[in-house]
């Protein structure tokens, strides 16, 4: 049939779409390549080269050696990992390889963050030594240095991210591609750091900085602090924020917040008070916060996990391994039958107010040159979570009301107890946080020697002096995380060329 006249011959509509048909095909033969190149680009771009763990001489491995007795984890805080460290925060991986090395000698394993946080909640973890490792900020250097080092002691790490930050600032921070590899080798977990609040700003009219996330900011053209309800709703916004950036990359969601800059016990001009909205808010979201640098002592334990907030142990360019090992064993709990004459032990002794240089001494006669008042606490933090002991101590050199020793026990506990003694009375002033002091006083024999006897048990405080007696605290319903803790001595002297009274024995019991 003779098409119509006008239309478009059979053979030529053929040519023209096998002409079209070719084009595209030559189009994708081309493109293909250039879009397969491109794409392996970006990904290779977004996921950087690993560097293999560093090398251990056969007969330099480490063989490991089980703790004789359960610990409390030890958190450890570490930043980025760098072969050529530009900061103090950084690491380079021979220190990570060689500390990991060390702490598998020691016996000790490293716990995921669930582990962790199941182990705040029970109080029993998977060895009697264990370590958790977390690592700020989420740097590109956990991916290319720290990882294989993990791989090669069998360990676990947890990466605390800032979730604006990731890829961006490239090479610094991690991206998410090698964040999703990470997640997928098993040995990190992911956890928050906020969005973007891990910065500084004016906090006030004179342009002093502060962590935007534990105050309110200086809104300079309005020339006024933000309203704590504008505070509350930008912090909200940037934890929520991050918290979708997580479930945005099909990530777990957080169970623990790490404070940025570790300013959780930091001023703040939050309404005169602490950071305790700023508590509100991380609770309302997750299981527990960490913190570097706390108020009190809070290792791993009841008393932290009553408190929501655990202190890490951070770990600078400048930490050797021996000191690192050497401050483990510090925080590292002990009972009451380890250390029963604590006082043949000088190391054991902090004096957080004290000049430098104040040693066990001036407990037990020196005294201070300068000063009318010394205190020192024994094992902070490896005994803060003791609730029940026993100190017997004997004090000489007490004249009048000149002189006097005391005996804190709740070391760093919501709800301390000190016992005071002079020449002629015993003083005990309960000092529970958020209530009134309770002082309770008895006359004894005048005397410049006393035998002093503290009994300790979540339900009550009971002193002996000589033959008076006196219990505190008493109660029927204990709450142990509130009142746990080790102990402190102190020793007083205002007289003038009055020699110093003195702790002469000193021993702890279970």
């Amino acid at each position: 049939m003779t098409p119509p006249a006008g239309a478009p011959r059979p053979g030529l509509v053929r040519r023209c779409l096998m002409r079209s048909t070719l084009g595209t095909l030559a189009a994708v033969v081309v493109t293909v390549p250039f879009l397969t190149a491109w794409k392996v680009d970006v990904e290779r771009r977004a996921v950087s080269a690993q560097v293999p763990a560093p090398a251990t001489p056969a007969d330099a491995r480490p063989q490991r050696h089980e703790a004789a007795h359960a610990s409390a984890p030890i958190v450890l805080a570490y930043h980025d990992i760098q072969p050529e460290p530009t900061n103090d925060y950084t690491l380079t991986p021979k220190q990570l390889d060689d500390q990991l090395a060390a702490l598998t000698k020691a016996g000790y394993r490293s716990l995921t963050t669930d582990e962790f946080i199941r182990y705040l909640a029970t109080g029993r973890t998977p060895s009697p030594r264990s370590v958790y490792l977390t690592f700020d900020d989420g740097t590109r250097g956990l991916w290319t240095y720290a990882d294989q080092i993990l791989a090669k002691h069998k360990m676990t790490g947890s990466a605390y991210l800032i979730t604006s930050r990731v890829g961006k600032h490239r090479p610094y921070y991690l991206s998410w591609a090698e964040i999703d590899r990470m997640a997928g080798s098993g040995r990190w977990d992911f956890q928050n750091h906020s969005h973007d609040g891990h910065t500084r700003a004016a906090v006030d009219s004179s342009g002093r900085k502060g962590a935007v996330l534990a105050n309110r900011l200086w809104l300079a053209e309005e020339k006024r602090l933000e309203s704590e309800k504008e505070y509350r709703t930008r912090v909200e916004t940037d934890l929520d924020k991050s918290l979708r950036a997580f479930a945005d990359h099909d990530l777990p969601k957080p169970r623990v917040f790490a404070y940025p800059y570790s300013e959780a016990g930091a001023p703040t001009n939050l309404a005169g008070q602490t950071t305790s909205v700023l508590e509100q808010l991380l609770h309302a979201r997750f299981d527990t916060t960490l913190t570097n640098s706390s108020s009190r002592p809070l290792p791993a334990g009841p008393r932290a996990a009553a408190a929501g907030q655990v202190q890490r142990m951070e770990v600078m360019r400048a930490t050797t391994t021996d000191a690192l090992m050497k401050r483990i064993a510090e925080w590292t709990s002990r009972v009451p039958d380890e250390v029963p004459e604590p006082l043949r032990h000088p190391e054991q002794w902090r004096f957080p107010t004290s000049l430098s240089g104040t040693d066990v001494s001036a407990l037990t006669g020196k005294g201070l040159e300068k000063g009318t008042y010394v205190q020192a606490a024994h094992l902070p933090m490896a005994t803060a979570d003791w609730h029940t002991y026993r100190v017997d101590a004997t004090a000489d050199r007490l004249k009048g009301p000149q002189t006097g020793v005391s005996i804190k026990v709740g070391h760093g506990s919501l709800h301390p107890s000190v016992v005071t003694v002079s020449a002629s009375e015993l003083r005990v002033t309960e000092q529970p946080v958020g209530a009134e002091q309770r002082v309770t006083v008895r006359k004894l024999t005048q005397t410049a020697k006393h035998r002093i006897t503290v009994k300790v048990s979540p339900r009550s405080v009971q002193i002996t002096v000589d033959g008076t007696s006196l219990t505190v605290r008493a109660t029927d319903r204990p709450a142990p995380a509130r009142t746990n803790g080790g102990f402190s001595l102190a020793v007083r002297n205002a007289g003038e060329d009055t020699p110093w009274p003195r702790f002469t024995s000193l021993r702890v019991s279970p």
